[in-house]
């Protein structure tokens, strides 16, 4: 089993966003000490409660950091930037860090109407998003009307499966990253591997599965764990911020003395939706899940309030790995 970590750089009751980059840069030192097979960071945009907004910046001052992880972006999002930009931000990153950048590409706009305006792109037409995706790629190849620098071997392209990209990948021959929904969906894993084309970069379908997962000595302790990010997901609904996350305490108040049944109801999906439990049962269900859905590898987040119980899943998800 591959094993790999993503980061959003989540801030915390209490803490500035300038603490919660601090965090994600000593995760990722963590994370390669540990042996994980990927880092990846993502990007959002004037979302509060998430600290990060540049994946490749990030990811510089990671590698930095560390010697052997490979750094990923989960991922750029291409409708929000020049395809020559996306191409030379990873071929920089490839030349500071041979051998060790991912590039992951997504489709999503900003979360906001301000947002979007704000980078100048308010909607995706017909079409848009695969041709944009292909100019990166040539620009990556040196196949593009202008030579993108450094002049290095291109990273490794992976889409993120949001707006038709689980088709894309396999149309185009190329690894690729599903969550939520879609990993519940067998039709639609199936057809990428029946689908999917083999390209020069990549021969054969990879498929990474991207999963909330929380570990704890009682699986009712997991689940409590879950409940910052639940209630911020659910909350989010309600006041259009991703706000920080909250005490495991102080969520389980707020959640007992609201009576939105949507908001419970939200809550109670999200923490449905991602793996939870003791040790054991946790290996089980990751198990399970890649047999489930021909997965090579895990992507895992991994996000409460206490930092000290983020690690101790981290240490967990790395005793899991195949070396």
């Amino acid at each position: 089993m591959r094993v790999s970590l993503l980061d959003r750089s989540r801030t915390r009751s209490g803490e500035s966003d300038a603490e919660a980059i601090a965090a994600t840069v000593a995760r990722a030192v963590r994370a390669d000490e540990l042996g994980f097979h990927r880092f990846w960071t993502a990007e959002h945009h004037a979302v509060p409660g998430i600290a990060a907004s540049t994946p490749a910046v990030l990811l510089a001052a990671i590698g930095a950091r560390t010697r052997s992880i490979r750094l990923g972006t989960g991922g750029i999002m291409v409708p929000n930037h020049s395809p020559l930009l996306i191409a030379e931000q990873a071929l920089l990153l490839e030349a500071l860090f041979p051998g060790r950048v991912d590039l992951g590409l997504g489709g999503s706009l900003g979360f906001t109407a301000p947002i979007r305006r704000a980078i100048g792109r308010t909607a995706v037409r017909e079409g848009e998003y695969p041709a944009e995706v292909e100019r990166v790629r040539q620009y990556l190849s040196g196949r593009a009307e202008i030579t993108a620098r450094p002049g290095v071997e291109p990273p490794p392209v992976f889409l993120l499966a949001v707006r038709g990209g689980l088709a894309l990948a396999a149309e185009l021959g190329l690894p690729v990253v599903v969550g939520g929904p879609v990993l519940h969906d067998a039709e639609r894993l199936a057809s990428y591997f029946r689908d999917f084309q083999s390209s020069p970069t990549a021969s054969e379908p990879y498929l990474v599965v991207n999963v909330d997962v929380s570990v704890a000595e009682t699986e009712e302790r997991a689940r409590d764990l879950l409940l910052p990010e639940a209630w911020a997901l659910a909350d989010s609904r309600e006041v259009g911020e991703f706000r920080a996350l909250r005490p495991v305490d102080e969520v389980r108040r707020l959640i007992g003395e609201t009576s939105r049944e949507k908001k419970l109801r939200a809550v109670d999906d999200w923490t449905d939706s991602a793996i939870a439990g003791t040790p054991e049962q946790v290996a089980d269900s990751l198990a399970g899940l890649l047999e489930r859905t021909g997965a090579s590898e895990l992507l895992a987040n991994v996000s409460t309030y206490d930092h000290d119980e983020v690690r101790k899943t981290d240490e967990f998800l790395a005793s899991l790995r195949t070396p």
